[in-house]
This record gives structure tokens, C-alpha cells and sequence, in this order.
């Protein structure tokens, strides 16, 4: 038999970046551990929604409280040399100052994955795997697209012990770490009525 790993393109992630230059416009690629993940562009519009409202909600939550934290949707990379990672999650939250002209960041605080049927063991599994190992992420966030459900999992002082299950549009997530709240309501608003 042979190894499984062959059938799935690998590499470093300096060669990836090389790679990213002839990347199609209409495809989506991310390097998970050293493999080669490659998507077309595109996802169901409650995908897309709940995404919006979710960034929305924390970007105007961080604005008007004065907080350093920024909040990014889909476009901006999490690359981590040590872990062959560059991956693109649905919405990534960094607090602190990001160098000018970046396009990634390897010190997130709060990672947010919406899921769909071909990327949820991917974020289950294959992603959780890396990113439990980025020592500034404390929330690791998985939302649900077909109904109002989100799992966390919580770095507890330093280790990943924390989960919680958030069910319902009359629930509150709450992410100490960055200071904020997201109603379950304003989430899925517009996918779902209360």
C-alpha cells in the first residue's frame, strides 16, 4: 500500500508563497501543515452573511470601545513559518499594532470558522490541529450555517481546556479575551428570524 500523504501536494511555506504569485483569481489556496489546500472562490450566501455580520459586529464593538483589536474576513492570511501554515480563516481578530503593508499575521487572538459541508473537517480537524499551537490564540470559534450553533474552544492559562457549546438566537458568545460579545441574533441576522 502506498502512503497516503503522496496523494496530496506538500511543500514549505516559503515555496508556497512563490506558488500564491500564479494562484488564478477564482481559486482560494491555503497551506494546512504543509499541504496544499486549493478551493474555488465562492460560497453559499448565508456563508457570506453570517461572515459580514459576525466581522461587523466585532470591528464596531473594537471602534467604539478605542480597542487595539482589528478584525479581518476571509482576505487576509495567518502564516506561520514553524507550522507550514498559511491559512485564511472566515474571520481572524489580531489586537495590537500589525507591521504597515502586511498581508499576514502569525499571532491572532480569536480565530472564527463558518462551516460548510466540504470544509468542515478540514476546520474540525486539519486546521484545529494547527492552530491550537499559535501561542496568542485563545478563542477558536466554529459557527454553524445551518442553524444558530457555535462551538468555542478556550485557552484556559495556557492550555486548551475550555469548551463551550452557544445554541439559540437568544444566546450570547462570549470572548473574554479580546472583551467582546456577539449575540447569536446579530450573527445569523439576516439568515434566520428570532
Amino acid at each position: 500500500m502506498g502512503d497516503a500523504s503522496q496523494l496530496f501536494e506538500t511543500m514549505a511555506l516559503d515555496d508556497f508563497e512563490e506558488l500564491l504569485a500564479d494562484k488564478p483569481r477564482n481559486e482560494r489556496w491555503e497551506l494546512i501543515g504543509g499541504r496544499v489546500v486549493r478551493m474555488m472562490v465562492g460560497a453559499r450566501w448565508e456563508h457570506g452573511r453570517i461572515v459580514q455580520n459576525i466581522a461587523s459586529h466585532l470591528h464596531q464593538g473594537f471602534r467604539a470601545k478605542g480597542s487595539s483589536c482589528q478584525t479581518f474576513a476571509e482576505t487576509f492570511y495567518m502564516k506561520s513559518r514553524s507550522l507550514d501554515a498559511a491559512m485564511l480563516p472566515d474571520v481572524l481578530v489580531v489586537c495590537g499594532g500589525i507591521e504597515s503593508g502586511a498581508t499576514s499575521v502569525d499571532n491572532p487572538t480569536v480565530v472564527i470558522e463558518v462551516l460548510s459541508p466540504g470544509t468542515e473537517a478540514r476546520d474540525r480537524f486539519e486546521k484545529w490541529r494547527i492552530y491550537q499551537q499559535l501561542p496568542a490564540l485563545q478563542h477558536y470559534v466554529l459557527v454553524a450555517r445551518d442553524r444558530p450553533h457555535m462551538e468555542v474552544y478556550d485557552r484556559l492559562e495556557g492550555t486548551w481546556n475550555g469548551f463551550r457549546l452557544i445554541e439559540g438566537l437568544d444566546s450570547t458568545l462570549e470572548l473574554p479575551a479580546i472583551q467582546a460579545s456577539l449575540p447569536l441574533s446579530e450573527a445569523y441576522w439576516g439568515v434566520f428570524e428570532s
